[in-house]
């Protein structure tokens, strides 16, 4: 769930209990444009407490945090555009899921993985080693011993993150 289906569920509720968003705003500590904005879509954020507290008053549950949208991301395939940044040969994701689970990596992607365990944006690295490890039917934690392997032995500046 995101924040747009929340404020769909919001003003549904609201309507529902025949509260004004005036009112609604005042119940829950909010300003009356910032639950204008998450009614219509157009907020942009909202901290966990603040929509937990009209969540609350209207009498909704928060929903369970899921990985199910993290699934439909195709970590590996992003992780290894990042690492082709720059490089002539490209890094497909089947080769990227190899290294990550081997914890090889054939000298001619050395550079593309140190591209990646130093500039990736770190959930997308998450994101790759959890897809290669479902993949190859493999505990995440071993994946994150090679990972950290790869980082040492490539001397990312990274290094100490993935140890």
């Amino acid at each position: 769930m995101n924040l747009t289906d929340i404020g769909t569920a919001v003003r549904a509720r609201r309507e529902e209990l025949g509260l004004s968003q005036g009112q609604l705003a005042h119940l829950s500590g909010l300003s009356r444009q910032t639950l204008v904005g998450l009614e219509n879509g157009s907020l942009n954020d909202l901290g966990v407490n603040r929509a937990g507290q009209v969540l609350a008053v209207l009498g909704l549950d928060a929903p369970a945090p899921t990985t199910e949208s993290r699934r439909k991301k195709h970590g590996l395939r992003m992780a290894a555009r990042n690492a082709n940044v720059s490089y002539a040969r490209e890094l497909q994701p089947d080769a990227l899921a190899r290294m990550l689970i081997s914890g090889e990596v054939p000298a001619p992607y050395a550079p593309h993985l140190t591209h990646l365990l130093d500039e990736a944006p770190l959930p997308m690295v998450v994101m790759a080693v959890e897809e290669a490890a479902a993949e190859a039917h493999v505990p995440p934690r071993k994946v994150w011993r090679n990972v950290a392997r790869l980082a040492k032995s490539l001397s990312a500046h990274r290094r100490d993150v993935w140890a």
